[in-house]
């Protein structure tokens, strides 16, 4: 009768739970690739406080932000790449996600694949280095809100802070001015019920908004250069 070396077990195990990690959390922990990058997807709604409904795919907040403190934390863990195809979703999730990858320390990507739209825009510049793929596209819009709204100035003035925030987030990670954004926000002549602006890759980073085009291999070819040059700053 043949024994489970106790190794091994514990192999299965951590395997076990790494394949898990990656079905709930849509996150690899560590790439095996010449250095240790931790790949993190955000992709369908972010859900932010409240439900979404079931029939959708969501990232939730509460789930990625322990990933993120764990990632700027774990010495092992030398870069972050963060693959975006989301819709939006919650404003203030969205807000939150994108100023906790802006303060992380360590070299990082964003790639915007499918869609980067709404909330997710902040997301897509919030990296040291943001990349598109040519396909992708991005939807610049004025805040938007679900269900009852009350009409009082007081409602007025928290959606006009809202968006203030979003155009200063995004003016301040990327190379668009926050005028030239507000503009893209308010265009009339594009979206049939609705004001914006739809960009494709190409445009997006003609617009300033990504600095690149580029797919997985741009994005990790950059992050392994910043972290060898950031050894090489070391040794010195």
């Amino acid at each position: 009768m043949n024994h489970a070396h106790p190794i091994d077990s514990e192999d299965a195990l951590e395997k076990q739970k790494e394949q898990q990690l990656n079905a709930e959390s849509g996150s690899v922990a560590a790439t095996q690739g010449s250095h240790t990058i931790h790949c993190l997807t955000v992709i369908g709604t972010i859900e932010g406080h409240n439900f979404a409904p079931d029939n959708q795919k969501t990232t939730k907040y509460e789930h990625v932000i322990p990933q993120l403190v764990d990632i700027e934390e774990d010495p092992d863990i030398e870069a972050l790449l963060v693959i975006l195809n989301t819709v939006g979703g919650d404003v203030e999730a969205g807000l939150a996600l994108a100023e906790l990858i802006a303060g992380i320390s360590k070299p990082s990507a964003t790639l915007v694949l499918g869609g980067g739209h709404s909330i997710g825009i902040p997301l897509a510049v919030s990296a040291r280095r943001s990349f598109i793929v040519p396909t992708a596209t991005m939807t610049v819009h004025p805040v938007r809100h679900s269900g009852m709204v009350l009409g009082v100035p007081q409602t007025m003035r928290y959606f006009e802070q809202m968006q203030e925030r979003i155009v200063s987030f995004v003016s301040g990670h990327s190379k668009i001015s926050a005028e030239r954004f507000v503009a893209l926000m308010h265009n009339t002549g594009e979206l049939v019920m609705d004001m914006g602006t739809v960009l494709n890759g190409q445009q997006a980073v003609e617009e300033g908004l990504i600095d690149s085009l580029g797919g997985i291999g741009d994005a990790l070819n950059y992050l392994y250069g910043e972290i060898d040059e950031g050894k090489r700053r070391h040794r010195r």
